[in-house]
């Protein structure tokens, strides 16, 4: 298969919809349906129901789009991360570096420093993400290697060295009955009426249910806190990030979190290993 007739039908897939799918590639639609028909044919399987109504994914046809969707994502990774050898090449070297908005500030900065002084250090461009956003700016060849968080983020195909383990903490406004207890059970926290916990994006986009805030970074939590209209449960390392109207309290029985370094198995790069080397000699 080419990559062309993934695209293809990635974009019918998700579009349910013909015309639409061929407006977003920008092709005309008769020979949008004549390539997913040839892949058809070739692949001796309906991928597609058509009827009057729109278009359904046949059961291969599921199986073909998380398989599409993955090769075209590896496809784009091995692109970025060819040009980005180019340009060491052409004797302008980076590395890039993934790291969560507002976590692991102390760590990051130590780690940034210990590679900055070692021999053949190149530049470190840092991007900071979202929650849970890392492993895939990794996967997709936005980044070379990125600091990751278990038991929340996915580590699954990464090469991983762990950093750092910690207890967490719940944030709560400063001034809340429960603001001044040496520490909170992991039960108490969650059955809070008056400060629910946040709910974060899932990967694709979407919400959980649940009584709390839709919050997309720590910027609008920490406020949402500080409002009253929210807490968090999040690792002790925040500490030092959280403005005056906040309190941290430890929650000893909450999940304990380890920092990772993790970068894709396959990876030569010599500034990826140089960083690895930093980060596990701190």
């Amino acid at each position: 298969m080419e990559t062309r007739e993934l695209r293809y039908f990635v974009a019918v897939a998700e579009e349910l919809h013909f015309g639409r799918a061929a407006q977003r590639l920008g092709i005309a639609q008769p020979p949008l349906s004549r390539a997913i028909g040839a892949l058809e044919r070739r692949l001796g399987a309906p991928l597609l129901e058509r009827g009057s109504r729109g278009v359904t994914l046949t059961g291969a046809g599921a199986v073909l789009l998380r398989e599409a969707r993955a090769a075209l994502d590896a496809v784009e990774a091995a692109e970025r991360r060819t040009r980005r050898a180019a340009l060491t090449a052409a004797g302008h070297p980076a590395v890039v570096l993934a790291a969560k908005a507002g976590a692991s500030g102390e760590l990051l900065a130590k780690l940034l420093d210990a590679y900055a002084a070692e021999p053949g250090a190149v530049a470190v461009d840092v991007l900071l993400c979202g929650p849970g956003e890392q492993a895939g700016v990794l996967r997709d060849g936005r980044a070379d290697v990125a600091l990751l968080h278990r038991p929340f983020d996915d580590l699954a195909g990464f090469d991983t060295e762990d950093l750092h383990t910690e207890g967490q903490v719940a944030v709560l406004p400063a001034g809340h009955p429960l603001a001044t207890r040496p520490h909170l059970s992991l039960a108490e926290v969650t059955a809070l009426p008056d400060l629910p916990l946040p709910r974060w994006p899932r990967p694709d986009g979407t919400f959980p249910d649940g009584p709390g805030p839709k919050v997309r970074d720590h910027t609008q939590l920490t406020q949402l806190i500080a409002l009253g209209r929210a807490c968090a449960i999040v690792p002790e390392s925040i500490r030092p990030n959280l403005h005056e109207g906040l309190v941290a309290v430890p929650v000893p029985d909450s999940p304990h979190v380890t920092t990772v370094i993790a970068w894709p198995p396959h990876s030569r790069s010599t500034a990826v290993a140089g960083l690895v080397r930093a980060a596990t000699a701190l």
